[in-house]
């Protein structure tokens, strides 16, 4: 009788560790979820942009009314020259413009005041060339390194720090093993 309690007892137990669920992760399943997270949380780089009336003197500023034309002509920004101060003979000539945001640019808007706005200069998205490089730390969580490269928006002319090093940056998440929903990325 002992000895059939203590095979039933082993019978058991080697049941519930066969019906133990698969817990580890490829490489094509870690680049899904990093994938699926970057669309509902996406990697950007910001900086602020100036608009409203501005006042551009020619030799100064002609540079920075270039990038405001710039963004008029795709249609991000609307420019009215408001008034135009040319002096007779001199470089040294002044224009105020009235500078407005589009319906185009709002996507790119992430908060506005008064005259000023957050805009999206660098979006990050995950690099096709270069592979996902995962370690599973345990049974329910994995560290994903993945590459994601710099995809300038049209404000990107507007960023102060523009010192680009590289196309590209490395990011490492922690990936957590839940029951219910699968791998997911942890915050």
């Amino acid at each position: 009788m002992k000895k059939l309690a203590v095979y039933i007892l082993f019978l058991i137990v080697i049941g519930f560790a066969g019906c133990k669920t698969k817990t580890t992760i490829n490489q094509d399943e870690a680049a899904e979820v990093i994938t699926d997270y970057l669309k509902a949380n996406p990697e950007y780089k910001t900086t602020h942009f100036k608009f409203g009336e501005i006042k551009f003197n020619s030799t100064n500023d002609m540079f920075e009314l270039g990038k405001y034309k710039t963004l008029a002509s795709k249609g991000l920004v609307d420019l009215n020259l408001k008034e135009a101060k040319k002096k007779f003979l001199s470089k040294d000539s002044s224009f105020v413009y009235q500078i407005t945001l589009t319906d185009k640019a709002s996507p790119l808007v992430l908060k506005q005041e008064r005259d000023k706005a957050t805009v999206k200069v660098i979006e990050y998205v995950l690099s096709d060339e270069k592979p996902v490089d995962f370690e599973q730390v345990n049974s329910s969580t994995a560290k994903v390194t993945v590459s994601l490269k710099m995809v300038g928006t049209d404000f990107e002319p507007f960023d102060k720090d523009a010192s680009k090093n590289s196309n590209f940056i490395t990011k490492t998440y922690k990936l957590k093993l839940s029951k219910d929903e699968g791998w997911k990325v942890q915050r």
